[in-house]
């Protein structure tokens, strides 16, 4: 490895303890915030059970989703980010009939 790059390798690891500890803050802040299961669903107009059958997940899961109880997170955030920004391609795309 270069020296260079470890060297600025190392001084990151040692700002992301310094932060970690509460002894300086962070540059920049990233949040992601989930869709909006229920809204989404309804601007696709689709029940909860096909809305759930058609990203693959249970209706308890879009319940609690829709509830806030939970938030989705990974794959599943991703899905609703994608069906959010363009539901017509997402519903071909998923081979859901309109």
């Amino acid at each position: 490895m270069d020296k260079s790059l470890f060297t600025d390798l190392l001084q990151s690891l040692e700002e992301a303890k310094a932060i970690r500890r509460g002894e300086t803050k962070p540059s920049r802040r990233f949040t992601v915030s989930p869709p909006d299961a229920k809204s989404l669903r309804e601007r696709v107009g689709l029940s909860q059970s096909e809305f759930a059958q058609m990203i693959g997940v249970s209706i308890d899961t879009l319940q609690n989703w829709e509830q806030h109880r939970r938030n989705p997170s990974g794959p599943a955030a991703a899905l609703l980010r994608l069906v959010s920004a363009n539901p017509e391609l997402a519903l071909r795309a998923l081979n859901h009939p309109r």
